[in-house]
């Protein structure tokens, strides 16, 4: 399936030549669970020179020579576990595709929306192409990252970039800032979790945060994303009211042997079901659609820890995926971003 038919409908209404576009992109997924499409999506994402600043030389020795030939094939039996099958794509497909057409829905007339992947398919420059051919003269990018970093939000208008530099008619494009503080933001997660709390049949000794880890050193240099992952934690245990000890900001995912950003998610897991906390539950306010790192990370990699360290309850809180607070959310922020076009 290529770039055009994997998102011909993603919004119900074909292009007119006069209305502005939006496009929606995520991180990206494999194509399947093979092994051969994990190393394909591994390869271009960690190949990206913003995810890992390493000497080229250096980095392709060991990117091709330990991680590719071994990493894939531990990835794709973490992708089977939690793969939509059904639809033969991963939920992180699913979901941003299901949000793009929500709000194709809640924008018509008003705008084209329509989505892609920074890594995998369907492409950004594919997509950037589509709306031009459409018609879509004027085009607003919204990177589903709340929180900053040169990492995801700054390889999303590399990416850009790069397309632009192959078009000889360009668009113009507005890029949607990050929204890791913006009240709408803060509210859907909020309603979220709130709801979470509510049906489980257990309260939580405390709540964990979980947001994507960076290396240390990329926060030395000046990335904003550890600071603006704080905020967002303040800003969400102030609108449900919790005591300041209760949530704990945490980071996972984290890659290689050097330091990343403290304290870590799987460690701090451990050390509260060691000190006696029975019941913990975890948001992950990073994440705009539940993926990978949310899914098989943290609801079942998470899960594992707590109780071999002598948790008793565990429990997760969806991202906002297609929700209706999400996509509240995502409505607000775009017809911000839309002003002065419609």
């Amino acid at each position: 399936m290529n770039d055009r038919e994997s998102t011909s409908n993603s919004n119900g209404s074909g292009g007119t030549g006069k209305r502005p576009a939006l496009l929606l992109v995520n991180l990206g997924t494999p194509e399947s669970t093979s092994t051969a499409d994990v190393r394909a999506y591994l390869r271009e994402f960690l190949s990206d020179r913003r995810v890992v600043e390493m000497p080229r030389p250096l980095w392709w020795l060991i990117l091709n020579g330990v991680i590719l030939p071994f990493r894939p094939r531990k990835s794709a039996a973490a992708y089977e576990k939690i793969w939509n099958h059904e639809a033969g794509e991963s939920p992180l497909k699913t979901i941003t595709r299901a949000q793009a057409e929500k709000l194709g829905r809640r924008l018509e007339g008003v705008a084209r929306v329509d989505w892609a992947m920074r890594y995998g398919k369907p492409s950004i420059a594919g997509r950037l192409k589509a709306l031009m051919e459409e018609g879509h003269e004027r085009i607003v990018v919204f990177p589903l990252y709340p929180q900053y970093s040169a990492t995801t939000t700054g390889t999303v208008a590399d990416a850009v970039g790069d397309a632009l530099k192959e078009m000889r008619h360009q668009p113009t494009i507005r890029f949607v800032p990050p929204y890791y503080d913006h009240p709408a933001h803060v509210a859907a997660l909020a309603d979220i979790l709130r709801a979470r709390m509510e049906a489980l049949p257990w309260r939580p000794d405390r709540i964990i945060a979980s947001y994507h880890g960076l290396p240390q050193s990329f926060i030395d240099k000046g990335d904003p994303y550890q600071r603006q992952c704080e905020e967002t934690s303040r800003l969400l245990g102030e609108a449900l009211g919790l005591p300041e000890d209760y949530l704990i900001t945490t980071y996972q995912s984290r890659l290689g042997r050097a330091e990343w950003i403290k304290p870590y998610t799987a460690e701090t897991m451990e050390q509260l079901a060691r000190q006696g906390v029975k019941n913990l539950l975890v948001t992950t306010p990073a994440f705009a659609a539940d993926c990978l790192e949310t899914l098989e990370e943290i609801a079942i990699g998470g899960a594992e820890i707590f109780h071999a360290a002598g948790g008793e309850n565990f429990a997760t809180a969806a991202c906002l995926n297609d929700s209706t607070p999400g996509m509240d959310m995502l409505e607000q922020i775009a017809r911000r971003e839309l002003s002065g076009w419609v």
